[in-house]
């Protein structure tokens, strides 16, 4: 089973430069997470909403690279059950001519 979380969009943050650490900017995340499915074995994709939504909020990092890590320590640290794991988080308005983003893909 696999959960897909797509285009979670909020403000937090997140930046190196004074301008994105004085003021939230617009993120975008996207989740796959692929697990084992049973009764008593099954994520909440609601919960884990909120999981990313709070870790991110209450970070503040300076990095994608250090966000995309923190996200994943917490998501298999609450979810051990989880046994491939892809995120994908982008900044849409840092630049006027495109979206950035970091992702990657973890097997465990």
């Amino acid at each position: 089973m696999t959960i897909h979380i797509e285009e979670l969009t909020f403000d937090v943050i997140v930046g190196l430069l004074e301008h994105e650490r004085s003021r939230p900017q617009r993120v975008i995340i996207n989740i796959d997470a692929s697990y084992e499915y049973s009764e008593s074995n099954f994520i909440d994709y609601a919960i884990m909403v909120l999981l990313v939504q709070k870790k991110l909020k209450v970070e503040c990092y300076e990095l994608l690279e250090d966000a995309l890590i923190g996200l994943k320590e917490t998501l298999v640290k609450t979810y051990p059950n989880i046994q491939k794991l892809h995120i994908k988080i982008s900044k849409p308005d840092i630049l006027t001519e495109c979206s950035v983003g970091l992702s990657n893909t973890w097997n465990f």
